[in-house]
């Protein structure tokens, strides 16, 4: 998430102060691609590691800052939910021990994290889009305590203009609204960077974006949100809705969504690029800064360039040009920000060096993409991975390809040569690339979760057959066997005793009826569908009140001339509920003392779900 000492832009002799900031940043940036500041000759590559933290129910952990404090380690910092955290890995020199390097230094940090977590109860796991978390866990109290965060959700929402919501399709559908930022908390990935020469940028930032449909395809690893199957890279429709700033209007504007694909190749230099970006978005945080950029490299001084680079970290391209200082040099890199977290070190490393010899290799026909290929089928590309995953048609050379034939045939192929130029060994290729290989002619992991998924819901209901698949995905991953190698677990155990909130264990996919529907109509459906309790809402989905299962009754012993009139006729009209965070516990101690059959579950005044005696029966021991 970046830097963490900002503050909104409402104050308006603070907001020009940044300004200038900005554009002194980018003329200094300029100076220095002038003046051969910016280093050359040498390729480094570093990576980010996000993780979820679990309870002990499997469930999100608020133990974040308390586990980061004990982990007293430069490495780890900060996420937006107080349930993830995040590793910055060192940058090596790319050579042929690089990635062995980075794979050990990652697991060394994991490690540590763990040890540290596992004095708490907590579990470390990684996974794009954790499988057990719920709506609970979006609520503002689960929001990193740090002044970039509340600043971060403050400005997008003002942007906004209003609560943020989502609406997801792929093999079910989603629709959800809420409050405030949360959403994005739920995404974690592994982020890999790659230093590019200056005067090779534009070409190597347009083969970047050329080859992320199919570096994306057989690297997916996040189909489920809520126990329903959206896309194969869920993350990538998340992501994009969670944080999208756009208003809708009468008025037919191209409006740039934060988290983007593109719109087109880049053109001219690096600087182009940057101020392209800077150009295209709202200013949404700012910070205070003494030092003017070009005084300090007037001076000899290397400057951070910290206005550019706090705006870059509020825009999201998949990948995202960068700018950085080490060792009192600066340089330019390019941020891959698609790949999911895990589900295996072994996988990522496979990814990382599989994306990394795909950009060094780059054939020379490819190094001016706008002869080779249009922007658009780039992009089609990349959406219909995230969406089918391996099993999405690629355009290349002119033609479409399945994703099998395409890796097997072409990119495997330049990755290989890719990584030969650094002189990595024959055997280390045919290990990070055999397991590409591999994964293409078994399963990726979105596949592997939704099969996992699929054969837990035999024999459990949504919220337990999630639970289930984070354990089976937890105890996988500790063995560090890459994914094509993972069977189809067996349900062995039953995951439903660590439910702890009425949000765990409520029906989500629920039937409700209108003031004005007709009775007997109602009562009727309520009969067929073996639907014992029935919420009533307005036409502003207000809940209002509630049929139950003696309405039906009475419908049996009306006669047939008998006028039972609309459903706000007999309705119950003082409804008890419960909020989505209730313990399930008191939720059965109430239904228990009231002797009522279900209780309505609410979230900021809204229906979201209804948990009956059934439900909850099986934890009443």
């Amino acid at each position: 998430m970046g830097v963490l000492d900002t503050h909104v832009t409402s104050n308006r002799t603070k907001r020009q102060q940044f300004i200038k900031h900005l554009l002194d940043d980018i003329a200094a940036l300029e100076y220095m691609l002038e003046h051969q500041l910016i280093e050359k000759g040498i390729q480094r590559i570093g990576a980010e590691q996000e993780l979820c933290l679990l309870n002990s129910a499997w469930r999100p952990s608020d133990k974040a800052a308390l586990v980061l404090k004990q982990v007293d380690d430069p490495h780890f910092t900060t996420e937006l939910a107080k349930y993830n955290l995040e590793i910055n890995l060192d940058p090596f020199d790319l050579n042929h021990e690089a990635f062995a390097k980075i794979e050990q230094q990652l697991q060394q940090l994991l490690a540590k994290v763990n040890k540290v977590a596992h004095k708490h109860q907590t579990k470390v796991v990684l996974t794009g889009i954790l499988p057990s978390i719920s709506t609970h866990e979006i609520d503002l109290q689960y929001m990193t305590e740090l002044p970039r965060y509340f600043a971060l959700n403050e400005q997008l929402k003002a942007l906004r203009g209003g609560d943020f919501s989502m609406h997801l399709t792929g093999v079910d559908e989603l629709s959800i609204r809420h409050d405030c930022v949360m959403f994005e908390s739920w995404i974690t990935s592994f982020q890999m960077h790659l230093q590019i020469d200056p005067d090779d940028f534009v070409s190597s930032y347009n083969w970047s974006q050329a080859i992320a449909g199919p570096v994306l395809g057989v690297s997916v690893g996040s189909p489920l949100l809520f126990g329903r199957e959206l896309w194969q890279e869920t993350r990538v429709a998340l992501f994009q809705q969670s944080i999208d700033t756009r208003n809708s209007s009468y008025a037919l504007k191209d409006q740039q969504a934060r988290v983007t694909f593109g719109e087109s190749w880049a053109s001219g230099s690096v600087i182009d690029l940057i101020k392209h970006e800077v150009s295209r978005y709202k200013i949404i945080l700012s910070k205070d800064i003494e030092a003017s950029s070009m005084d300090l490299v007037r001076s000899g001084v290397i400057p951070k360039l910290e206005a550019l680079n706090l705006h870059n970290g509020t825009i999201y391209p998949w990948n995202r040009p960068c700018y950085g200082v080490g060792g009192g040099k600066a340089h330019l890199r390019i941020e891959n920000r698609y790949i999911a977290a895990g589900p295996t070190v072994a996988d990522q490393m496979a990814n990382f060096a599989f994306w990394v010899g795909l950009m060094i290799g780059r054939p020379t026909a490819f190094d001016d993409m706008t002869t080779q290929m249009d922007f658009k089928h780039a992009k089609s590309n990349f959406m219909k991975a995230a969406q089918y995953g391996s099993e999405a048609l690629q355009w290349w050379n002119g033609s479409y390809h399945t994703l099998q034939d395409l890796l097997l045939k072409e990119f495997i192929p330049i990755a290989a040569k890719g990584l030969a130029q650094i002189n990595m060994p024959v055997s280390a290729i045919d290990h990070y690339l055999g397991t590409i290989k591999k994964r293409v002619a078994t399963h990726t992991a979105s596949q592997w979760m939704v099969k996992a998924y699929r054969n837990n819901k035999k024999q459990l209901k949504q919220d337990q057959a999630l639970i289930a698949l984070t354990q089976q995905l937890y105890t996988k991953q500790q063995t560090n066997h890459p994914i094509h190698s993972w069977d189809i677990p067996k349900l062995d155990t039953l995951a439903h005793e660590h439910a702890s909130k009425i949000g765990h264990i409520m029906s989500t996919q629920l039937f409700t009826a209108f003031l004005d529907d007709t009775a007997e109509f109602t009562l009727r459906i309520m009969a067929w569908k073996k639907i014992h309790h029935l919420p009533v809402v307005d036409h502003h989905e207000n809940l209002v009140g509630l049929l139950t299962w003696t309405h039906l009754d009475h419908l049996k012993q009306a006669t047939q001339s008998e006028n039972l009139g609309t459903v706000a006729d007999i309705m119950v009209k003082t409804v008890i509920t419960a909020d989505v965070s209730l313990a399930i516990s008191d939720a059965i101690a109430k239904m228990k003392k009231l002797e009522i059959g279900c209780l309505p579950v609410m979230q900021k005044n809204q229906l979201v779900g209804i948990v009956t005696i059934e439900d909850i029966s099986r934890f009443d021991q």
